[in-house]
């Protein structure tokens, strides 16, 4: 990297010095070109802004860079460093970073994941604070925001879309508590939607294994005798979400059923799954390999990552995902067993009817759904199609 490179760059995107350990060059798809200091003290990767170009040019950047990395060696944070000797003051609208990650833990008890929390510290860390994470929150407006979404806004449409969701919800609380005024640059209706093309919808929905091939499936996984394979085993026999799984609690069990509270449904409801014997054997494994936790599947006490069944459905084959076996169960009810449409939907915990409806059906057909889901950890362990109908071919009749 020679003044003359960085004069002539043009393409977007983070260029490494590679005569300077952690700095780079991050060229904005407005050509604007800034130097960050990547570093990370105590398992925290951080980002430092040393200034722009040609503002500051190659020499003082590793200069700023080389002052830092002695900082970092010490075991001290040069942002944090930089933030104590500059208290705020009170009439002072706080930095995006400092108030980001505060909102945010503020918001965590509304939601039902935890998990939900790291997701938006995750992609804030990644994609916004690199561009704004110094700024004080009234100094950041629709450029800035645009600096932070383009380069991925058709290359990772997904992330972006909930990027842009999340900054508008933390610009939203700094107005409400007066940090900035009541514009909200990162608003998609009447403002965004007209600075940014349309990104490509996909109707690809949860791949899902043919039911058919399910027993041959189940086996190969009991076969990895692993945690994770014994996490995916339960979620495919009683038909769950992972989420539901991987925060499952063993004070939920007691006896031969299950019972999931509200606050990890999608329905917002309890919802009670009858445990087939193999469901139960699974559990009492998975309490040996780690008896004083008070999750269903951990590891020293720590539940399973929310990555961990999806890696192992990976392992055995490629482009599935655990919500897919929930279609495959509602495809083999459908298809193979004489189980009412209502015994499954209720089995897969949806919303059944109008409210109307609701109202009038008291009951939760808990044992129609434990022979329903008997039915299903038979077939799933040895091929039994259960309470199957037997079709008569049209043409032979």
């Amino acid at each position: 990297m020679t003044d003359r490179v960085i004069q002539n760059l043009n393409k977007i995107g983070r260029h490494t010095d590679d005569k300077t350990k952690g700095l780079h060059l991050w060229v904005k798809p407005s050509m604007q070109k800034y130097w960050v200091f990547r570093y990370t003290v105590n398992g925290k990767r951080q980002g430092m802004g040393l200034g722009a170009v040609p503002d500051v040019g190659l020499k003082e950047a590793r200069e700023r860079a080389v002052e830092a990395r002695y900082k970092v060696n010490k075991g001290i944070s040069p942002i944090d460093e930089k933030r104590q000797a500059q208290p705020l003051k009170p009439t002072e609208s706080p930095v995006f970073e400092k108030f980001a990650l505060a909102h945010i833990e503020a918001m965590r008890p509304k939601w039902r994941n935890a998990k939900h929390g790291d997701q938006w510290v995750s992609t804030i860390k990644s994609y916004a604070f690199p561009v704004i994470g110094d700024m004080a929150l009234d100094e950041i407006d629709t450029t800035h925001i645009l600096q932070i979404l383009q380069p991925i806004w058709l290359t990772k449409a997904e992330t972006a879309s909930r990027l842009r969701a999340r900054l508008e919800r933390i610009l939203s609380a700094a107005i409400t508590l007066k940090h900035r005024p009541p514009v909200n640059t990162a608003m998609w209706k009447g403002h965004l939607e007209n600075l940014l093309p349309p990104q490509k919808t996909s109707d690809k929905h949860h791949e899902a294994l043919p039911y058919k091939q399910i027993p041959e499936f189940m086996a190969a996984l009991r076969e990895m005798d692993s945690l994770s394979s014994l996490a995916l085993e339960f979620a495919i026999l009683n038909a769950s979400r992972t989420g539901e799984v991987i925060n499952g609690l063993r004070t939920e069990v007691e006896g031969t059923v299950w019972t999931i509270p509200s606050h990890r449904m999608k329905a917002g409801k309890p919802h009670q799954v009858p445990l087939s014997k193999r469901s139960l054997d699974i559990l009492t494994i998975a309490k040996s390999m780690d008896p004083k936790s008070d999750y269903l599947f951990s590891r020293n006490g720590k539940a399973l990552s929310n990555m961990s069944m999806l890696m192992m459905v990976r392992r055995l084959r490629k482009n599935l995902t655990v919500h897919g076996f929930r279609s495959t169960f509602r495809d083999w009810i459908a298809e193979e067993t004489q189980h009412s449409s209502e015994v499954a939907e209720m089995a897969l915990a949806h919303v059944i009817g109008n409210k109307v409806e609701r109202a009038y059906r008291r009951g939760n057909l808990f044992e129609p759904r434990r022979r329903l889901m008997n039915d299903w950890a038979d077939f799933c362990q040895n091929g039994n199609q259960g309470n199957v109908i037997k079709f008569q071919d049209k043409k032979a009749a």
